[in-house]
């Protein structure tokens, strides 16, 4: 039963939800080509979801004939009919996929595992919303098997592996990765680059949407996931950490006892909220000889303070945890309220581990590239932005303004790059302008690592 407090607060915060959805008000009415990207549904949230799903054709991860015809089963702010679209996709490319004769077709098989992860994936994303939904579990175990039988079918199939370590907010844990391997057998040593996700993206997307641009050029891609990430997050019940370097270093350790890494060409990538992880890992890791960060924050709790109402921020700021527990959870699975306010929170409280919005909110405040972060960075810095990104807004200008002036030489060890719309790389993280994005990454380090020059070996 909510407090008379909330109601009020809940009926205010939907008041301004319907203003802002009403067509007929200041705001206008839906229009694709009004984005950045074009949308493929009117519920902008679900639309960018729908445009990473794309996005995963150009690197073997999905089909774009079958995420379109998604598109047109998905219902604005119906969580449920995203997971009925994307989940009978899912199913039906998966058989496909057991039907194929892999020894005489391994590619055809090997392509429908891979998408009939994207889809399972797809078909678990807006659900986070109630932790107790045992589809959390089976779908994820889903994908995991579907893309692991797709990696098995690669000429170089990935490595998964596991590592123990320690934070001291949870104690021992165990983080995970995948090493890919750029070359058959164990070479000599070429650089590598270790790529993290953020909020919600999994270790099995990043090989799609990073590992294949880095492959191609001849570099060994690891992925890699920690405490609050889609797989330790269900496997080992843990929620994001603040000291996340407890999950690289024990990664970086295992990659230094690899004959085929150069350990001299050792980069990490932060992918959106990996933006934030990124620097924080690297801090108390001198191994890494370059940081990058892709459309990542300075603080997203400060820039998720955007989405709030003021009431609710005002809530939060005066510690009233009670009431602010209640009127954010009211909103999570209330299909009034905008897909992306009601995600944040949803995915928040499940990446954190917790029920609680305002132990969430306050933790996430702590995860932060904080001028002890900043101090502690001595490597080079590439930061990525893109011009219409309204995930981040402003956040890569501040955190370049930070690493500037808050390290020594931070003007030549810092470098802000920005992906323009005019040639469809605007959107968050470059979305389906991975090309573009990796082709400014790799320029920007081949002098790091001493004018190194790539090869071609994956077409």
């Amino acid at each position: 039963m909510l407090s008379t407090k909330t109601l009020a607060l809940c009926s205010s915060v939907v008041g301004l939800t319907l203003a802002a959805t009403n067509t007929t008000s200041a705001w206008p009415p839906y229009s694709p080509t009004a984005a950045p990207i074009f949308q493929l549904s009117a519920d902008s949230s679900i639309a960018f979801y729908l445009e990473e799903a794309l996005s995963l054709a150009n690197w073997g991860g999905a089909n774009s004939g079958e995420v379109l015809r998604i598109a047109t089963q998905i219902i604005p702010q119906d969580f449920e009919s995203v997971y009925k679209a994307f989940y009978y996709v899912a199913e039906q490319t998966y058989a496909f996929a057991e039907s194929v004769d892999k020894t005489k077709d391994p590619v055809s098989a090997r392509e429908a595992y891979y998408h009939a992860a994207t889809y399972y994936r797809g078909a678990d994303f807006y659900l986070h919303g109630n932790q107790s939904d045992p589809r959390l579990i089976s779908l994820w175990n889903q994908q995991t098997v579907a893309f692991d039988k797709a990696n098995a079918l690669l000429e170089i199939p990935g490595e998964r592996f596991v590592v123990q370590a320690h934070s001291e907010d949870i104690g021992d844990y165990q983080a995970i990765g995948v090493f890919y391997a750029a070359y058959p057998g164990q070479g000599p040593p070429i650089p590598t680059i270790l790529v993290g996700g953020g909020y919600d993206s999994s270790q099995e997307e990043g090989y799609h949407l990073q590992c294949h641009q880095i492959l191609s050029r001849g570099i060994n891609c690891v992925t890699y996931e920690g405490p609050g990430m889609p797989t330790v997050r269900r496997t080992q019940n843990i929620g994001f950490v603040t000291d996340w370097w407890s999950a690289t270093l024990p990664i970086v350790d295992y990659l230094a006892t690899r004959p085929d890494v150069d350990m001299e060409r050792l980069a990490l990538v932060g992918i959106s909220f990996g933006g934030i992880l990124a620097p924080l890992a690297a801090s108390h890791d001198d191994r890494f000889s370059a940081v990058i960060s892709i459309d990542g924050w300075y603080s997203a709790q400060q820039d998720f303070e955007g989405l709030f109402p003021d009431e609710i921020v005002q809530l939060f700021n005066a510690s009233e945890a009670e009431v602010f527990d209640e009127v954010m959870t009211s909103i999570v699975n209330n299909a009034s309220y905008p897909s992306n306010f009601r995600w944040v929170i949803g995915q928040g409280l499940f990446a954190f581990n917790t029920l609680s919005p305002f132990e969430w909110f306050t933790r996430l405040g702590k995860m932060t590239v904080s001028p002890e972060i900043v101090a502690n960075l001595s490597m080079p810095v590439f930061l990525a932005k893109g011009e219409d990104d309204d995930e981040t807004g402003t956040q890569p200008e501040i955190a370049y303004e930070k690493l500037t002036t808050g390290r020594p030489n931070g003007v030549a060890l810092t470098y802000l790059h920005q992906f323009n719309t005019s040639l469809g790389a605007g959107e968050h993280c470059s979305i389906g302008a991975e090309s573009q994005l990796w082709a400014a990454v790799m320029g920007w380090l081949s002098p790091i690592w001493g004018d190194w020059a790539y090869a071609n070996v994956r077409q």
